[in-house]
């Protein structure tokens, strides 16, 4: 037994050099902060893992209305049921800019922090935007050698980025510890990672949904701002839209210290839905114009007739008749916005239904969106 105990240990051992010498060492930190916390994969309450930068709100909240009706009618018996299944811990509904429904579960709240995911590429996105309203970026249309003269060869731009057509060599996958997805989430010096990232495709073709697009854009804004991107947010929307709390973006490491601009902003329901409200209003807050009203409508408008499904960040769906954009992320985290109807519908949670393959439309949306309506209607 000694013996077997000493060549596990060995085995371990020469495991862990080796992800050393091949520059696999941040398969160690997924390790560490996945299976040892007793989770299978990534998890939505896992920013005190990593390093965080503070997104600081502002002095004055700016409160959500509650409507006359709040919580009136009870979630209908298919909601209850995939609330559960699909470990729903937030599930919002705002009618008329005034909290209608809401109702948390699993020990969370109203002031709960859970990680946003990939919704916090729509928020990169919308950053994109201040930037070019501010002057620091020209427009959709400046390229990325602009500001990475690396990338001189290829002719992709800050919108390409934005749009997901950037024509990187980047594989979106999930699952595999060794792909590039894996690595951007884990590793010490993500700018190194996306940095040896090439334009392989020809850039402002097509879409295709890629993480490192929204990353390398992250990048671009630091570098056009000279800000971290938890300060410009906190300035140009967290601030002015009179968020109830502060909130987490997750940094690659202290020493580096840049925001994974792909994913992982922690914050509550009713904040992220803040978002869903500014480009509900064409860009307006209370009045003032936080975005410029034609870069939110170029945001919710698809790019190319070939996908339909995504503008600038920000993903496009019909529901029957209805025609709704949104934040999404990874394990089910939605901003689902219907200006005619003036219905936002927020819903967080641990996990969603069977994924239809990278980019593709799940069928838990559709329930959480259609299961809303038939509340809204009783």
């Amino acid at each position: 037994m000694k013996k077997l105990l000493k060549w596990i240990l060995a085995l371990l051992a020469i495991i862990v050099i080796a992800l050393y010498i091949f520059d696999y060492e941040y398969i160690l930190r997924g390790v560490k902060v996945v299976y040892f916390t007793g989770h299978k994969t990534a998890f939505i309450d896992d920013y005190p893992y990593f390093e965080n930068d503070t997104i600081k709100k502002g002095d004055t909240v700016d409160e959500w209305p509650i409507h006359k009706n709040y919580n009136s009618v009870q979630p209908t018996e298919k909601l209850s049921t995939v609330n559960k299944d699909w470990g729903t811990i937030a599930y919002v509904i705002i009618k008329n800019d005034s909290i209608w429904f809401e109702t948390y579960y699993d020990g969370f709240n109203a002031a709960s922090k859970t990680n946003s995911f990939s919704m916090a590429k729509s928020i990169t996105s919308a950053l994109l935007g201040k930037a070019i309203m501010d002057g620091y970026i020209k427009n959709l249309d400046q390229p990325l050698s602009d500001f990475y003269p690396q990338y001189n060869y290829a002719k992709t731009t800050v919108g390409d980025l934005s749009s997901m057509a950037s024509g990187l060599d980047w594989v979106e996958h999930y699952t595999s510890p060794f792909s590039v997805t894996a690595r951007a989430n884990y590793d010490d010096d993500l700018a190194e990672t996306i940095l040896n990232q090439k334009v392989v495709k020809t850039p402002g073709e097509s879409f295709e949904y890629l993480s490192g697009s929204t990353q390398l854009l992250g990048m671009v804004l630091k570098k056009a701002t000279g800000k971290t991107l938890s300060n410009y947010l906190s300035e140009s929307f967290w601030k002015p839209m009179g968020a109830a709390n502060d909130a987490y973006w997750q940094v690659d490491d202290e020493e580096n210290r840049l925001a994974k601009a792909f994913c992982c902003i922690a914050s509550s329901a009713r904040d992220f839905a803040r978002f869903g409200k500014l480009y509900k209003d064409d860009g307006k807050w209370n009045g003032k114009q936080l975005l410029d009203s034609a870069f939110v409508k170029k945001s919710i408008t698809p790019r190319f007739k070939e996908s339909p499904e995504y503008g600038y960040g920000w993903w496009l769906k019909n529901v029957g008749d209805k025609h709704f954009f949104m934040m999404r992320g990874h394990l089910g985290q939605y901003v689902i916005v219907e200006p005619e109807d003036n219905v936002i519908i927020v819903r967080l949670g641990h996990k969603k239904s069977p994924d239809q393959g990278i980019g593709k439309f799940t069928d838990d949306i559709t329930v959480y969106i259609e299961e809303a309506y038939k509340m809204l209607n009783k």
